[in-house]
């Protein structure tokens, strides 16, 4: 048995253990704090959105006094001493995040996916059938049947060490750094959907 069977899914590993988020990256920073806090200035304190790196989990940060990351910014959210995070608020979900958080995300979600490559070439190295009739690769947006097979077929070849081959090797196959972040987003954005191929907490 694969190690891929053993998990049930490619990165599913990574998401069984249910591991704390060590680092985040800011989606949009809140001076003010919430815009329905109802509070005089003085009393708001800031906050932050952000999403983890590892499980993409959304959350709420409060800043530690004077510290005012940017958006993409990394920061420090493990056990220890933080430089700039005093603590995690909350758990966020999609709706809940500020309009400029929903428009950062997926940029950041590519950014995200480039830096780690390594990682992510491997669904197309990995991927497995889900059913008899549905298979991994189908999950991912813009890929039909026809690039599906090209992939299985073109892997059996050897496997793909990065995104560069992989679209050069496989015709019809553009941008998958995009292809990656999209469905990350639509996992996040759909906490019921059926199969989950990234997020699993």
């Amino acid at each position: 048995m694969t190690e891929y069977e053993k998990k049930g899914g490619m990165l599913k590993e990574r998401v069984r253990e249910k591991k704390r988020e060590t680092y985040a990256r800011i989606l949009d920073y809140l001076p003010y704090g919430h815009s329905n806090d109802s509070r005089a200035v003085y009393q708001k304190k800031p906050l932050i959105h952000a999403i983890g790196e590892d499980n993409f989990i959304l959350m709420e940060l409060s800043p530690k006094k004077d510290k005012v990351p940017l958006v993409y910014d990394r920061v420090y959210i493990g056990e220890g001493e933080r430089e700039e995070i005093d603590h995690v608020t909350q758990r966020l979900r999609y709706n809940e995040l500020t309009p400029t958080a929903k428009i950062e995300l997926p940029y950041l979600l590519e950014k995200l996916v480039k830096e780690n490559e390594e990682k992510f070439v491997q669904i197309f190295n990995e991927a497995k059938p889900i059913t008899t009739r549905l298979h991994t690769l189908d999950l991912l947006p813009g890929i039909g049947k026809k690039l599906m097979w090209a992939i299985l077929e073109e892997r059996k070849k050897g496997p793909f060490f990065d995104f560069e081959t992989l679209t050069k090797r496989v015709k019809g196959l553009h941008h998958p750094e995009k292809i990656i972040a999209k469905r990350i987003e639509e996992e996040i954005m759909d906490e019921d959907m059926k199969y989950k191929i990234f997020i699993g907490i």
